[in-house]
């Protein structure tokens, strides 16, 4: 099964050595959902800087897989992820503290509370468009509809693209959360689980296309800024000498020696 570590960020097949579900029938009798099993499963994460688990619970109807054992066939009576808290992905720190605070308390909250984990995440979605794109009104809508603007006029922020405008409008048609946008952020609406989702799926497609995208083509360009001042220094150094100071310096040869008693005279 392939997987991606919710710590670190890594995409990896798990196996026997660090995969593990075990479904157990709950012995207590028929309840108002019927009859159920509960479900533990444990990831442990393969990357040697990581190694954390992952564990989630869940309970449900079950059925027969075999003689000896049996599988969840649905998730009746709830599932829940233990650890890490919460499903928020590890931010950079270049995107602001706020913004960072409100996702991952969205994501923290997504299962237990999806009314407010979506009111947290129209939040985000304000602040993000504000300091990302520099608008600022009164209303969420009508920041999505200055927005929309500024890319029909080709004046939109890099990264922001019509695909972007398309998602948000989509995200407006879900359920209340639309109609909450010509509102004021702060109240909370009534939601599903997956609509509270879809909001969070949005808030990580904006950090990727925006923030992210942003600092990696700025880190890019500062690399090849680099490589250029150093191709520069190199040009105007001056060359090192590897001549005589002159070429016309010759060895004098020395004086010959005379024979004791002798006078050698040059001519």
């Amino acid at each position: 099964m392939e997987w991606t570590c919710d710590y670190c960020e890594t995409t990896q097949l798990s196996s026997s050595e660090n995969y593990s579900k075990i479904v157990t029938k709950l012995y207590i009798g028929h309840t108002d959902k019927g009859e159920l099993a509960s479900m533990q499963e444990s990831l442990r994460c393969l990357n040697k800087k990581c190694h954390k688990l992952t564990f989630k619970v869940a309970i449900g109807h079950y059925k027969a897989l075999n003689s000896h054992s049996i599988g969840l066939i649905d998730y009746a009576g709830g599932k829940w992820q233990l650890l890490p808290e919460g499903t928020a992905k590890p931010l950079p720190s270049y995107i602001p503290v706020p913004i960072v605070e409100d996702y991952t308390e969205a994501c923290l909250i997504r299962d237990k509370s999806p009314k407010a984990s979506a009111t947290l995440s129209r939040r985000c979605l304000q602040g993000m468009i504000r300091d990302f794109c520099g608008i600022s009104e009164k209303r969420l809508i009508d920041e999505i509809k200055k927005l929309d603007d500024l890319v029909n006029e080709g004046k939109a922020p890099r990264g922001v693209t019509g695909e972007t405008i398309d998602a948000l409008h989509a995200v407006r048609k879900i359920g209340n959360i639309g109609a909450h946008m010509e509102g004021d952020i702060n109240v909370i609406i009534d939601v599903e689980p997956n609509e509270a989702e879809a909001l969070i799926q949005l808030l990580e497609i904006l950090f990727q296309d925006w923030y992210i995208a942003r600092n990696d083509r700025e880190e890019r360009l500062k690399r090849i800024t680099e490589i250029a001042s150093v191709k520069d220094a190199a040009k105007a150094a001056p060359a090192a000498k590897t001549e005589p100071d002159s070429i016309n310096e010759t060895v004098k040869p020395a004086p010959a020696k005379s024979a004791p008693g002798k006078t050698i005279l040059n001519i």
